[in-house]
């Protein structure tokens, strides 16, 4: 066995179900799936744990998660190698090795961010001090897109502040659930970090037990709605980072040549399988062709295949689901009329789930490929003659979680920034995310705050001293 395969055979059962590469079909492990007996035994051992971490001191939970950080930067090359496996991201790129060393500098910034006491009143007579306190068990309820950095945007947060965590990661990516978890573990004391396995029912379970006082969970609207639903009886605090249909409005006075990278990465970073990537392309007709023709060559020029070939750097989708998504609103594209400029034929008797890159121009905007979230690496392009439509339009679904606005000139993209209807507004580019900047969406694109000093204070409960 090759090295870096090492912790993918760890995690790995000896039974269970088979876990395939989604870009080769190949069976790569097993996993136990759990059962909701298995979140109260799970929850039990978190609970146990939790007195003796919240007391330690902040500097004390710190310099674990830095170890922990460290243990990442070890196994570096076997988490990508997991993640590759499993998910199907290229090694390359914006993938695998650029996940893993993200969770590193996630969890070390996460561990340096200042929350010092903060001074309401101090003026000679009275003084009323505001502190962070421990929630106590946080379930963490994590994706299959990005299955190891976003597991880290959930755990080392709650740990920092005094929590223990019960991590439930995708059915669809256990094992690098699973892998990410056994690495915190080398630097984590015992209990304090958890992984429970298993699909909706063991997820359901963590949400509806009492004792856990936070929930944080990324994934689908539908699935945040039973999310609200189930944890309703215990009121727990909710963090919910939900879908995205990103809005992209260009604007007449910029360079297409200059942009289109941009572009396309902000729209195909991770195949399109990223809550706040580029969804929906709004382009001004005086430039309209000129975008369309720079971002189709140089997504000609970008290399998909499978995920440990160094070369690649756009692997498959994860999943048949996700495929079926994307083609269905592709091939529905097609039958109204939308111009397919490159892609939308998809080899469906080919291994693996790979959906080739595909742009669609001149579409409508009330084609589902434009209303609904397509996940994937289809991109709709839509001409506007009127900024004020482009505008409504981007405003015009009931997801509002990122958006962009591409232009020369910094005021203008300032003042159209603030009436998008966004948690992030990005300015010549796209997606881009840093652990020092809060991050959350609008409407149903979920609710609470992530990231840090606003994401510190989601994970605890504040308490105002007086006297």
């Amino acid at each position: 066995m090759e090295e870096r395969a090492a912790l993918l055979a760890r995690v790995s059962a000896g039974h269970g179900t088979e876990i395939k590469d989604p870009a080769t079909g190949e069976v790569i492990g097993r996993v136990a799936f759990g059962t909701p007996g298995d979140v109260a035994a799970a929850v039990d051992t978190a609970a146990k744990a939790q007195p003796g971490w919240a007391a330690l001191d902040d500097q004390e939970r710190c310099a674990a998660l830095m170890r922990a950080a460290d243990a990442i930067d070890a196994h570096a090359e076997e988490l990508a190698y997991v993640v590759s496996r499993e998910q199907g991201k290229t090694m390359n790129g914006l993938g695998a090795r650029y996940e893993a060393a993200g969770c590193a500098a996630w969890v070390r910034a996460t561990a340096s961010t200042p929350l010092p006491v903060e001074v309401l009143v101090d003026d000679g007579q009275s003084r009323a001090e505001l502190h962070y306190r421990p929630i106590g068990v946080v379930g963490a309820i994590t994706p299959w897109n990005w299955p190891m950095i976003i597991a880290c945007w959930q755990i080392a947060p709650a740990l920092r502040m005094g929590n223990t965590v019960v991590q439930k990661p995708s059915e669809y990516t256990t094992l690098t659930g699973l892998a990410i978890a056994a690495v915190l573990n080398e630097a984590l004391p015992p209990g304090v970090l958890t992984a429970v396995t298993g699909a909706g029912d063991v997820g359901d379970a963590l949400v509806r037990d009492p004792r856990v006082g936070k929930v944080m969970f990324t994934g689908s609207v539908k699935t945040g709605m039973k999310v609200i639903e189930a944890s309703a009886g215990n009121m727990p605090r909710l963090t919910l980072e939900l879908g995205g249909n990103d809005a992209a409005i260009v604007l007449p006075d910029v360079d297409p040549q200059a942009i289109a990278e941009g572009l396309f990465w902000g729209a195909f970073i991770n195949n399109g399988q990223t809550c706040a990537a580029m969804k929906r392309l709004y382009v001004p007709d005086a430039i309209y062709d000129e975008v369309v023709d720079a971002l189709a060559a140089l997504a000609a020029k970008i290399p998909m295949g499978v995920g440990l070939d160094e070369g690649n750097v756009l692997g498959p989708l994860q999943n048949q689901m996700q495929w079926n998504v994307v083609n269905r609103l592709v091939e529905d594209a097609k039958v109204r009329g939308a111009r397919v400029v490159m892609g939308g034929d998809p080899d469906a008797a080919a291994p693996g789930y790979f959906y080739p890159k595909t742009l669609i121009a001149d579409i409508d905007n009330a084609a589902p490929l434009v209303q609904e979230e397509q996940f994937g690496p289809a991109l709709p392009i839509i001409r506007y003659t009127d900024l004020e439509q482009a505008v409504e339009w981007a405003n015009g679904v009931d997801v509002g979680l990122g958006a962009s606005v591409w232009s020369a000139d910094r005021d203008t993209a300032l003042a159209i920034a603030a009436r998008l209807q966004a948690g992030t507004v990005w300015i010549n580019s796209h997606g881009g995310i840093d652990p020092r900047v809060p991050f959350g969406g609008a409407k149903r694109s979920g609710y609470g705050l992530e990231f840090g000093v606003e994401g510190l204070k989601a994970v605890s409960v504040p308490q105002v001293i007086s006297g």
